[in-house]
């Protein structure tokens, strides 16, 4: 494939996918938030799911954050002409492991 079909194939699924990330941190943006101590309205073991809950969500957001920062520098390579090489050896990156993930930065001989 070309530079511009590369890019005409996987910036829209970039893009993509950068939009279901902010979708999904919104749809989580209260299981972050603090947990309140209460314990006239809410149990010890109730506490301790919900501290739970958002250790989780916190994770996730976290998982999700380093997933966007690697789209958004995918895009990055993509204006700069670059994506779709392995930034070790300067070799195409193969189109399938691209489709697998297109924030790929290296082929995979030097992802090894």
């Amino acid at each position: 494939m070309t530079e511009e079909e590369l890019a005409a194939t996987f910036e829209p699924l970039i893009r993509t996918e950068l939009d279901d990330l902010k979708s999904l941190r919104e749809g989580a943006k209260g299981d972050r938030k603090p947990v309140e101590l209460d314990q006239q309205s809410v149990g010890r073991v109730s506490r301790i799911d919900s501290l739970q809950v958002q250790a989780m969500s916190n994770a996730a957001e976290a998982r999700r954050q380093k997933r966007v920062r690697a789209l958004q520098a995918a895009l990055q390579r993509i204006e700069d002409g670059e994506f779709g090489y392995c930034t070790e050896c300067a070799e195409p990156i193969a189109e399938g492991r691209l489709r697998t993930d297109p924030a790929a930065t290296r082929c995979i001989s030097c992802a090894r």
